[in-house]
């Protein structure tokens, strides 16, 4: 990935101006038809969903040329190396110069987010300097770019059994392998992901 200005990468999108509608905080799973290469085998927390449209994170897409400790050397974020660190995912492909922590609720800065089930979204440098120093939320990992529907677009996409909705959870966010995200949502609806096809329907 090359060389950025993290230190003005952080920000709320628009979306999230318009939170709390009923899919905010479920896990979005791509089904085996998902037409989309950006969304292929994915899984997506939904961080704010409305009538105006929708915004999440893909939560296994790791990036493989940026370390958290790079992230913070570009941002000019001490101290170095860092106390403790977070992994860093390919969170969609809208702004991929933005950067976004999703996190455990019981820590907040001023301009977190709530994100439905108890965990909150912070789009600030001030999250990167708790974390480099050992602080900051119990879980976390840092996002940069987002998923973003427009009015009606998720709801289509659900229609026609692009994704099924499964309840989300800190092992499914912040947990495990990423290799096996996919597989571990699926097995929380008790689903045999060999068993889909593009007729199924969604839970």
């Amino acid at each position: 990935m090359a060389r950025h200005d993290w230190k003005s990468a952080f920000g709320a999108p628009k979306p999230l101006e318009e939170a709390g509608t009923p899919l905010a905080g479920q896990l979005l799973v791509a089904m085996p038809n998902m037409r989309d290469p950006n969304f292929a085998g994915s899984v997506i927390v939904l961080c704010a969903h409305s009538a105006g449209g929708a915004m999440g994170l893909i939560l296994n897409q790791p990036i493989p040329k940026l370390s958290f400790e790079e992230l913070l050397k570009q941002a000019g974020v001490e101290p170095l190396p860092p106390q403790r660190s977070i992994r860093l995912v390919n969170g969609g492909p809208v702004e991929e110069g933005r950067g976004f922590v999703l996190h455990s609720g019981e820590w907040k800065a001023e301009g977190s987010l709530p994100v439905e089930g108890g965990y909150a979204l912070t789009a600030s440098l001030d999250i990167l300097k708790a974390i480099a120093s050992g602080g900051g939320p119990r879980q976390g990992l840092l996002a940069l770019g987002y998923a973003g529907w427009g009015a009606g677009q998720l709801e289509a996409e659900i229609a026609r059994n692009d994704w099924l909705s499964v309840p989300a959870d800190e092992d499914l966010l912040f947990g495990g392998d990423d290799a096996t995200r996919w597989r571990r949502a699926l097995a929380k609806l008790n689903i045999d992901p060999t068993l889909l096809s593009a007729e199924a329907g969604h839970a």
